[in-house]
């Protein structure tokens, strides 16, 4: 959707736009502050703060992710300072995470940032690295790789960081920005995504210009099919580039004003014909069309095999499971034993299934306690897990009485349930036919949607199994979601011998 701009005829608008239901914006107050530091938003930008600072009648940020494409040079970087400053200084949020693709890209972030706290306060006496505003004392840190900023009344921090697989863990981010985002992997925001679990009201935001290659940006890849599926109401989503893809600019007229026009949101502001013709004539075609016009390079074939539209059809986060009919637990664990799932698998009372990450954590000492607690709560019918798993867990799991059927052909109510590689291709093809069929249903959860966007199947004989589409990606949720609704039917018969008393939970 599309709403009017709140900023005058001036600001055009994106090719595409998704903006959450809200009640009213923050924005305002955020471009107020900004102004105050002389930092002055565009019409285009004030549009993306109000539509990214949206909040909900609860209060909550209706925009969980908000992500913002825009060709080179339009002022990107002004909408996460603007969204930066209100932050640190206006919300309270305790640890903003800023972090780039390249150091040397944080730093400048961390610099202009510097420049506009100056600007809105005065230095302390002769430390050049202790500023206050409107009262507020701000210790500057410049510590080489810890550059930032913390408020010394409430111990609130402002980082700066180069992205890797490590970076971000052992923080809880309030807010996270993603700037460059066409350099986000997947094995990076299993980094950063986790430390937003236990914040209630965290927000994540993702500028770039378009993925450089057709093989790579798959985090943007997935919000993109996210967005163009519809259905998602956490996703604020903004595209300037034009339609289509770079193997197809034949279709386009890459010498017209009115495309550069209407690409580029800054035009007129720091954008303009003429810079623009010059770098018509300096670059490629698919250099022009990519970093100019925002055309996204066509993703490479064969990256997922559940669609994202139908996959979208099935969120529903007011799903509930019918307790009479009893559950499964399914339990994966990633090859590198750094992280594990537990999924929770029944029946809703219309007679879809009904499916829900109980867990989703890095390492695996907190797995068989967390077991133990759901065991107890909810008398599942039946654990399954894959025959790494089990021998992995396995005493830890004789310990907690967690054990195999005595006879195979008879299992009892809490029995385990072990995959080999023919259950496992079974697991996996229920799935499939379970979306295509629309079966099932799913409480959103972004760890399953990550790992959906980001698996495939590989063949091994007549046999079929989940595998990541590179090697960043973790798909243990939907592992975990396949074990559990296999097991579920595998043993669902047991519902008649067993007398559940389940107790009142989330699940």
């Amino acid at each position: 959707m599309s709403p009017t701009s709140l900023h005058g005829s001036l600001a055009s608008r994106p090719r595409v736009e998704l903006a959450p239901p809200s009640a009213y914006t923050l924005g305002p107050e955020a471009c107020e502050l900004a102004r105050r530091a002389g930092l002055i938003a565009d019409p285009w930008q004030a549009d993306s703060l109000d539509l990214m600072m949206s909040v909900r009648p609860d209060g909550k940020w209706a925009c969980f992710e908000f992500a913002e494409w825009v060709p080179r040079q339009n002022g990107k970087g002004a909408i996460l300072e603007i969204r930066a400053l209100a932050g640190f200084l206006l919300l309270g949020e305790k640890l903003l995470m800023w972090s780039a693709h390249e150091y040397k890209t944080a730093i400048r972030a961390f610099r202009r940032m510097k420049a506009l706290f100056k600007r809105l306060g005065k230095q302390v006496g002769a430390n050049e690295n202790l500023l206050e505003v409107d009262g507020i004392r701000i210790k500057v840190i410049n510590t080489n790789g810890e550059e930032g900023f913390e408020r010394l009344d409430t111990n609130a921090e402002l980082k700066f960081i180069a992205r890797s697989k490590g970076s971000g863990r052992g923080f809880t981010g309030h807010l996270n920005i993603i700037d460059e985002a066409f350099a986000y992997t997947w094995e990076q925001n299993e980094a950063l995504m986790p430390t937003m679990r236990a914040v209630e009201n965290p927000q994540i935001v993702y500028t770039s210009t378009p993925p450089l290659a057709g093989d790579s940006g798959d985090v943007m890849y997935a919000l993109r099919e996210r967005a163009e599926a519809g259905g998602d109401a956490s996703l604020g989503y903004r595209d300037w580039g034009l339609g289509g893809d770079l193997e197809h600019l034949a279709d386009v007229d890459l010498d017209d004003p009115d495309l550069w026009a209407a690409t580029n949101p800054a035009w007129g502001y720091r954008v303009t014909e003429e810079a623009t013709a010059r770098d018509r004539r300096g670059m490629s075609d698919q250099g022009f069309g990519r970093e100019i016009l925002g055309i996204w390079p066509k993703r490479a074939e064969g990256s997922t095999v559940i669609d994202p539209a139908k996959w979208a059809r099935m969120l529903d986060e007011s799903s509930v499971r019918d307790r009479e009919a009893g559950l499964a637990l399914g339990v994966d664990i990633s090859p590198l034993r750094d992280s594990a799932a537990i999924c929770v698998y029944g029946l809703r009372a219309d007679g879809l299934g009904h499916a829900q990450i109980a867990d989703f954590r890095p390492g695996t000492k907190w797995l068989i306690p967390r077991l133990v607690e759901l065991r107890q709560a909810l008398e599942p019918i039946a654990i399954a897990m894959g025959r790494g798993t089990h021998a992995f867990l396995k005493t830890a799991l004789d310990q907690q009485g967690f054990q195999l059927p005595e006879d195979p052909e008879e299992p009892e109510a809490g029995d385990l349930g072990v995959t080999g590689a023919i259950d496992m291709a079974a697991a996996t093809g229920q799935v499939l036919e379970g979306v295509r069929e629309q079966a099932f249903r799913v409480i959103p959860n972004r760890h399953l949607d990550v790992a959906v966007a980001g698996a495939k199947t590989k063949a091994s004989g007549d046999t079929i199994a989940w595998t990541p589409t590179k090697s960043d990606v973790d798909i243990t949720p939907l592992v975990a979601m396949s074990l559990a609704r296999w097991i579920y039917d595998l043993r669902s018969h047991l519902l008649a011998d067993a007398e559940y008393d389940v107790l009142e939970s989330v699940f």
